[in-house]
């Protein structure tokens, strides 16, 4: 933890941006981005004759790849997997990518710019913009996949751009999140794009903040008129995109509903080797709305429910994950819960925080205006309350995630409460405690909008839910829909008691179809060997990308293809019959 507190206080050091600059540019000269011509070998060939078919047949499916951002290296690198896997399968694709034209977007936020006034007065067309486009078209244009590659400057008219700035200017900062236009939530995305730039959940006043604020709303409406602009000209039949919010995406995906063209997000999932995808918008908000049909009739039999357990024991450690925030080692302590200050002998409720500024951006408020009114309320009501004690565990992400958050929860917790109430304990972030241990010793446990509640509930802990996560409306956790709901709840807490045995089933049905459905293991994309990327795809042939192959294929192209679920299996039982343990078809033989 102290290594990567330094590594993190280094890069946000201003004398650091050049030399990371410099780094990041010799990293996509060697390595970083894929080959695909030594990845596909001796069928490179092959691919060229199948992209050049595809762009010859007018009845071919076309796609929009609106990677957008080149130097978000996760999106170039995994966009090019889906480009090559839908090539192969007879679509054709094309790439959209900014070329500095954006004053502000999804790559720039404070460990580049830890002076915001420069990044307020010049942007990042003289630094980080000069390491997006070139890399990314030699990745998808004729050195590389030999993609048709669009420009966003090349979609924009003067008229566009004097009426994007105009927008910015005469925008106060305090109308910008409720600004709409033609119907479309630009303000939201702009303030969306502001406040990931910082890491917050809310702005900070100053002229800086101000500034940021307005170079991403001018940002939204460029993003909005450049795809509104070729979704007129062009006719696509699918537009792709990575995650579905912040600037670009939300307005890549807004143009697309506008112009009637279905959209594809996707996303890096927890298990290594895995993403989710979702239609029509990000999957933080479709999962929400996702119809308990598509999971309450998984019926898991011994082997799924001895997979699905070992899979959540396994998760306090991470080893079968590329994405984990919590500490691997924390050490096995036998009374955890006197460890942090409590008494055992009472009954114990956890309360689990979520990022603050993720929070705010990903979920939409319910009970409480934000997550901070949330943790304070439930302070003060556990204040009163002498026969239970409160754990406050934040959420280690705060500061082991990409992108650390500057409006820490335990400091809003301290304005509040100078001194906490007896019966109320704080754990900070970067302490060696493990959250399911934790959560393990406790009665119940609260959550606003992390996901663990799905973890915790399938092991039978009882879970309140405040926020707007995804437990919500599915008969797994107890829901509160507002403020008054949540005192009664917090009031009759099933203390010293399990979870009921229905609610414990679904709660196990619904895990399994999270993480062994939803999150489909994709061939060929394994964690990164070079620095700074996030994963890298193994060399292949074409027959990984063949109709047949790889069921997991087959779900995801088939999904972005005809628009069917992105579950990889029937409603019943998690892996069709023929299918091996990672989703691909046992012997099979088939070649593009």
């Amino acid at each position: 933890m102290k290594a990567l507190r330094l590594k993190q206080r280094l890069r946000e050091q201003p004398w650091m941006q050049p030399i990371r600059l410099a780094n990041l540019k010799w990293r996509q000269r060697n390595g970083l981005f894929p080959d695909w011509r030594i990845i596909l070998g001796s069928d490179w060939q092959r691919f060229e004759a199948l992209r050049d078919a595809a762009r010859a047949n007018a009845d071919a499916p076309r796609m929009l790849i609106a990677t957008s951002v080149g130097v978000h290296t996760s999106s170039s690198i995994f966009d090019s997997y889906l480009a090559t896997a839908l090539t192969a399968r007879g679509a054709r694709c094309e790439v959209a990518l900014c070329d500095a034209v954006l004053p502000a977007c999804l790559a720039a936020d404070y460990t580049w710019y830890p002076n915001p006034d420069h990044f307020a007065r010049r942007g990042s067309r003289d630094d980080l913009c000069t390491a997006c486009l070139a890399p990314a078209e030699r990745l998808f244009g004729a050195e590389g996949l030999g993609l048709s590659v669009l420009r966003y400057g090349a979609l924009l008219s003067e008229a566009d751009r004097a009426r994007a700035r105009s927008i910015a200017e005469i925008t106060a900062p305090e109308a910008v999140a409720g600004l709409m236009l033609d119907g479309i939530a630009v303000g939201e995305a702009a303030l969306s794009g502001a406040l990931r730039f910082f890491a917050r959940g809310e702005l900070e006043s100053g002229k800086a903040q101000a500034a940021i604020l307005k170079r991403y709303l001018e940002a939204a409406c460029l993003s909005l008129f450049a795809m509104r602009n070729l979704l007129a000209r062009e006719r696509y039949d699918v537009v792709i995109g990575h995650h579905g919010i912040y600037v670009p995406q939300a307005l890549v995906a807004a143009a697309a509903h506008e112009a009637g063209v279905r959209f594809v997000a996707w996303n890096p999932a927890y298990r290594t080797g895995c993403f989710i995808f979702s239609h029509g918008e990000t999957y933080h908000r479709s999962m929400l709305s996702e119809p308990a049909s598509a999971w309450e009739n998984v019926h898991l039999d011994e082997a799924e429910q001895t997979r699905l357990m070992r899979y959540l024991s396994d998760r306090e450690r991470g080893t079968q994950d590329w994405i984990a925030f919590h500490p691997a080692d924390a050490p096995a302590i036998e009374n955890i819960v006197g460890a942090v200050g409590l008494d055992p002998a009472k009954p114990v409720v956890t309360l689990l925080t979520s990022v603050v500024w993720d929070a705010q951006l990903h979920y939409r408020a319910r009970a409480f205006k934000n997550q901070v009114e949330w943790v304070l309320k439930t302070i003060s009501h556990f204040a009163s309350r002498d026969e239970v004690q409160l754990v406050i565990r934040v959420h280690p992400a705060e500061v082991t995630g990409s992108l650390p958050s500057r409006q820490p929860i335990a400091a809003e917790i301290e304005a509040a409460f100078p001194t906490l109430p007896k019966n109320v304990a704080l754990v900070r972030p970067g302490e060696d405690i493990s959250t399911y241990a934790l959560a393990a010793a406790s009665d119940a446990v609260i959550i606003y909008a992390t996901k663990t509640g799905i973890e915790l509930a399938a092991r039978g802990i009882p879970v309140i839910v405040a926020g707007e996560a995804w437990l919500r409306g599915k008969g797994i956790g107890f829901d509160c829909d507002d403020a008054e709901a949540y005192e009664r709840r917090l009031a009759s807490l099933p203390l010293r008691e399990r979870l009921d045995p229905e609610r414990t089933a679904r709660a196990q049905s619904y895990a399994y179809h999270f993480f062994f459905r939803r999150m489909i293991p994709l061939p060929g994309l394994k964690r990164a060997s070079v620095q700074g990327a996030p994963y890298e795809v193994v060399p292949q042939g074409l027959q990984a990308f063949a109709p047949g192959a790889h069921a997991s294929i087959d779900c995801v192209c088939d999904g972005i293809l005809t628009g069917t679920p992105f579950v990889l299996d029937g409603p019943e039982k998690a892996r069709p019959s023929g299918l091996d343990e990672n989703g691909s078809r046992k012997n099979s033989k088939s070649a593009a």
